[in-house]
């Protein structure tokens, strides 16, 4: 990475993290992208080059993580399917401020409850969060359709790429749900792993078998 470059990661991380600290104070609704600005001593036209929208500032890291995602799959080793490549980065991309949790940091926990908490009073940044996941369901599955040479009519791809970001889906609700609870906060990330490759056995065997009805009981 040139100077150059250097220097705009810098800015571009002053103004996300400025942002955030604003946005856990007084909650996303409240917070002015003027206000961000000047706390982070820039333009606001700075603040906008980097970040076009407001929920952008908050939501960085979703978009890069879905980027990233994207990249892992069109990467992954030939003979491998798009699916193992998912899980692989999926599961261990949970490591991040959940293996902090794992380790006992205190820190990693509350931002983690903060980012709920925040979401949770802001239907701006709700709505907003599945436009992101949305955005990057289509990628993979016009990535899959790229890769099995699918038609426009075939829905095979799309089928495949929310199978897969469904389980991402399933995972953050899940994350949140225990995160706001009172057990060990330890076991957080340990359950979720558990959860997250027992949903990909789930896509990876199909669902032929899964939740058939059992018969009748004889009276």
């Amino acid at each position: 990475m040139g100077l150059r470059e250097f220097k705009k990661e810098q800015t571009r991380r002053l103004l996300a993290e400025t942002a955030w600290r604003m946005f856990a104070d007084r909650g996303f609704e409240q917070v002015k992208v003027a206000e961000i600005a000047r706390a982070a001593m820039v333009s606001e036209a700075t603040v906008f080059k980097y970040f076009p929208t407001k929920e952008g500032l908050f939501f960085s890291g979703l978009e890069d993580f879905g980027d990233r995602l994207i990249a892992a799959v069109r990467e992954r080793e030939p003979g491998e399917s798009a699916l193992v490549a998912c899980r692989r980065f999926l599961l261990n991309g949970v490591g991040g401020l959940l293996g902090r949790i794992e380790g006992g940091d205190a820190q990693a926990l509350d931002r983690l409850r903060t980012i709920n908490r925040v979401i949770t009073e802001s239907p701006t940044l709700r709505a907003r969060e599945q436009q992101v996941i949305a955005g990057y369901t289509e990628d993979l599955a016009g990535l899959l359709a790229e890769e099995v040479g699918a038609d426009e009519d075939d829905i095979g791809p799309r089928v495949a790429a929310n199978a897969l970001i469904g389980v991402h889906r399933t995972l953050i609700g899940e994350v949140r749900r225990r995160a706001a609870s009172l057990e060990d906060p330890r076991m957080i990330a340990t359950d979720v792993h558990r959860a997250g490759t027992h949903a990909f056995a789930l896509l990876e065997h199909g669902l032929r078998d899964y939740a058939i009805k059992p018969a009748a009981a004889s009276q």
